[in-house]
Parts: structure tokens; C-alpha cells; sequence
């Protein structure tokens, strides 16, 4: 029997059926090739994103009342404005003010003092960093930006460092 006999009894119709044009092949292939770039595409770009860090704006200003001078006990911090970003007022053991940038250079996070250890610790992806602002331990790739502290009667006054 032949093939055209045995599709013609299963398939009515079988001679007027129209093979598949190239241009459909092609239509076909381009949407699953798109398809499959896209699945990519949406799977990297997370794993890029966590990778880089973003970039910050600072909005801010150069100098700021952080606090009153008797507010802060000694190994103890507060979270201040400057500008439009946090920053980290600490008071540490021996009665000396340090000020940072209270933003993670890793993925923005909100930073803060532990005063068990006397370091500043990032929650988000367990970040440390020492009262210099010095990254020590954790994926933050540089240090927190450090302020200049000047005690100006009963206040506390934090600016950005000259030349930085």
C-alpha cells in the first residue's frame, strides 16, 4: 500500500494538507529562541544586581546638630539625618564621638552599633566594620564614609571632612 493510501484513509483530506512553510519554521524558532533568551535574561539579571551594588545620590548638606552632648551615654549610638541619607553618631567607651555614614556600602542597608563588640554591624548580610569605619568582616566591598565630630557647647555637631 502506498504512504499516500495509508494517510488518506487516517488523515481526510491528506493531499489538500500543506506542508509547513520555512517561514512558519522560522517564526516558530525565533519565539522559542526569544522565549529562552528571556529565561535567562531573568534569572542573571538578579544574580547581577546582588553582585554590583547600586550606586547612591547624596543629596545632603555639609554640617548637622547629630545630638544634644549629654544625650548619648558612653558605648551607646544614635541614627541622625544628614541630608537625605542616615548617619551613626557613637559614643564610645572612653567618652569619644565617632560619626559614619549609617548606609552599608554593600546593598544599602541601614547600619547600627553593637556595643557588645564595639563595631558597627550591617544586618542584612552580617557586615562589620570597626569605629574607623573600616570594613572587617562581611561582603561590604569599601568602609562607611567618615564624619568629623566637634562637641559645640551642648551640641553635637557632625560635618563632612575637609578635601574628602
Amino acid at each position: 500500500m502506498p504512504v499516500k493510501d495509508a494517510f488518506s484513509s487516517v488523515v481526510p483530506n491528506f493531499e489538500q494538507v500543506e506542508p509547513m512553510h520555512p517561514s512558519r519554521r522560522r517564526f516558530v524558532r525565533a519565539l522559542l529562541g526569544g522565549s529562552l533568551l528571556a529565561s535567562v535574561v531573568s534569572f542573571l539579571y538578579p544574580v547581577f544586581r546582588y553582585v554590583v551594588p547600586p550606586k547612591t545620590v547624596d543629596l545632603g548638606g555639609d554640617t548637622v546638630n547629630a545630638a544634644k552632648a549629654d544625650e548619648l551615654k558612653p558605648n551607646s549610638a544614635k541614627i541622625f539625618r544628614f541630608g537625605s541619607r542616615p548617619g551613626l553618631l557613637v559614643r564610645t567607651a572612653d567618652g569619644e564621638y565617632r560619626a559614619l555614614s549609617a548606609t552599608c556600602t554593600h546593598l544599602s542597608c541601614t547600619v547600627q552599633y553593637k556595643s557588645d563588640v564595639h563595631q558597627v554591624w550591617c544586618a542584612c548580610h552580617n557586615g562589620y566594620y570597626d569605629l574607623t569605619g573600616r570594613n572587617i568582616s562581611g561582603p561590604p566591598p569599601r568602609p562607611l564614609e567618615a564624619y568629623e565630630v566637634h562637641v559645640r557647647g551642648d551640641e553635637v555637631v557632625v560635618s563632612r571632612k575637609q578635601g574628602a
